[in-house]
């Protein structure tokens, strides 16, 4: 997949927008990525699942609640490697499990996140799926928009790989 083909698929479906937003992690920015936009655009979600596929060896795979749950859906479908979900916290009731799926000890997990901003969350989820008994090394997101997040997952031994960079969408602005 070329990186040029994901970046015209993203703006296509207006992804990509610019102007003033405010980022979840309080900060704000002159551009935005709607991940509800291009999580929702079949033609995206057909990029993102054969590049992510193109990086999965023989890892499960784990998507991180809600945003990433459409990637490793479709990422598993492509891979036909099974998958689990990394929810934020322990939902309160029914089997109360912060990790949604079958997960072995000691089985190695890739996971895979839409944004990458601080890298938090995906920091979080990792901790979550360790916790749980997994092995885990890598994380695999769909933009890294440069802020932080690759320093923070490597002070956790966590190696962040992206299909694109802020630097990728913001090239030809």
């Amino acid at each position: 997949m070329a990186k040029e083909e994901l970046i015209a698929a993203l703006r296509d479906s207006e992804a990509v927008r610019y102007g003033e937003f405010e980022l979840s992690h309080g900060g704000t920015s002159d551009y935005y990525v709607d991940k509800y936009l291009f999580e929702t655009d079949p033609r995206c979600l057909q990029l993102v699942a054969e590049a992510f596929a193109e990086r999965v060896d023989d890892e499960k795979l784990a998507g991180v609640a809600l945003g990433a749950v459409p990637l490793v859906a479709v990422t598993s479908v492509e891979t036909d490697r099974p998958y689990v979900i990394a929810r934020k916290k322990a939902k309160e009731y029914g089997t109360a499990k912060r990790i949604e799926g079958r997960l072995d000890e000691g089985e190695e997990v890739l996971v895979l996140e839409d944004i990458a901003t601080t890298g938090q969350s995906a920091v979080d989820a990792v901790k979550a799926l360790r916790e749980a008994g997994a092995t885990v090394d890598r994380v695999l997101v769909v933009v890294d928009r440069e802020e932080g997040a690759e320093e923070l997952l490597a002070e956790h031994d966590i190696e962040l790989q992206s299909l694109l960079t802020a630097t990728d969408l913001l090239a030809d602005r």
